[in-house]
């Protein structure tokens, strides 16, 4: 299977030359305007996220820009008082134009993510510049831990990184690479934990913790997790490779169109349902990852659950026998039905009658698995 290739290969860490000229006198000069970037892209976004998630954004954003560590006290007074400067830095960027980055005296777009990493990768280090969600742009700027090529598309895994914008997503895919983001997803992990830490409820999420020693032993135990769901993470970014192929460019071209809405969400939902059932559904099952198959359901979304509530029996049933044949059985039948879903949703969007987004809302609320 190609997830088997993957999975070996990360396992390979590249040896790069780091030339002296970039290391002493361009480096710096990158990394600057790439955290410039990062800072004009929250001034317009960063206000997106619910209050909660955003405060807890900021102070992990301050404790990567400090350099402290996930279990070292932060001082409330100062990171206040960092809060607040950052907030007045992004009102002062608000429509400044982003800054293009300069490698060997050539001017590059921010968004040239491919000539950027041309003049990059041979020196150990990854860039990228795309859009998110909603289209917000995302840029970064970290060492290069691992480079594989495969037919169609190549995979490249970072790690320290040296600039980077408050949302951060831990794995995206631009054109034919998919990146995949080590020290992001880590402190995504984070996140996730001190989430839980706040009820310490009886869930998924505390049975994927339970296979770890966080209680004695925070950092090594955050390795393991961030090592354990990095291939489980590449796997979905795979699916997504392979759901984009089925589905066409005329699928972005629907999001696009929509406006902000609930069909929005639950077209995305389904997008990332099928390319779980033809990627990391089957990478779980086949290497039998009990601490992955908890996390996957521990961080599912609410509009994901609500459309495919028997994805939460299959894995009542696997926590009761242990036996994975349910996830065998409803990976077939979910492969089927989300493509059909999606497929279905797109003649819709074809037909471009007025009221098509009601329609799509009402086809996949009488869609639910």
């Amino acid at each position: 299977m190609i997830y088997n290739n993957i999975v070996i290969y990360l396992g390979i860490i590249f040896s790069y030359t780091i030339y002296n000229d970039l290391m002493n006198s361009q480096l710096h000069t990158i990394t600057r305007a790439v955290q410039h970037n990062c800072h004009i892209a929250d001034a317009g976004f960063a206000t997106d996220f619910t209050l909660c998630v955003y405060l807890m954004k900021m102070r992990e954003f301050y404790r990567w820009e400090m350099g402290q560590g996930f279990t070292a006290h932060l001082p409330q007074e100062e990171v206040g008082q960092w809060l607040r400067q950052r907030e007045e830095l992004w009102e002062s960027l608000e429509d400044t134009d982003y800054t293009p980055i300069i490698i060997d005296e050539q001017s590059f777009d921010p968004f040239d993510t491919e000539g950027i990493n041309a003049r990059l990768i041979p020196h150990g280090y990854v860039y990228s510049g795309g859009l998110g969600y909603r289209t917000k742009p995302h840029f970064f700027l970290a060492k290069l831990e691992s480079l594989q090529e495969e037919d169609d598309y190549r995979v490249l895994v970072s790690n320290d990184e040296l600039a980077r914008d408050l949302g951060s997503p831990p794995a995206m895919t631009l054109g034919e690479t998919i990146f995949i983001r080590r020290e992001a997803l880590r402190r995504l992990l984070w996140e996730k934990i001190e989430q839980w830490n706040w009820n310490k409820p009886d869930n998924p999420m505390a049975r994927a913790m339970a296979m770890y020693d966080f209680k004695h032993d925070v950092d090594a135990s955050l390795d393991k997790m961030t090592d354990n769901e990095l291939t489980a993470v590449l796997m979905h970014e795979t699916g997504e490779v392979m759901a984009g192929k089925l589905l066409g460019e005329e699928w972005e071209a629907m999001l696009m169109a929509l406006p902000r809405s609930k069909a929005e969400f639950m077209l995305r939902a389904i997008r990332d349902h099928l390319a779980d059932a033809l990627s990391t559904l089957p990478y779980l099952v086949e290497s039998d990852n009990a601490a992955s198959i908890h996390f996957y359901l521990g961080n599912l979304s609410n509009m994901r659950k609500d459309l495919f509530p028997r994805l939460k029996a299959v894995y009542q049933e696997w926590l009761d026998s242990r036996s994975l044949a349910p996830f065998r059985q409803i990976i077939e039948i979910s492969h089927a039905h989300w493509l059909t879903v999606a497929r279905q949703a797109l003649t819709i969007f074809r037909q471009q009658d007025p009221d098509w987004v009601k329609q799509i809302d009402s086809l996949i609320e009488s869609k639910r698995l």
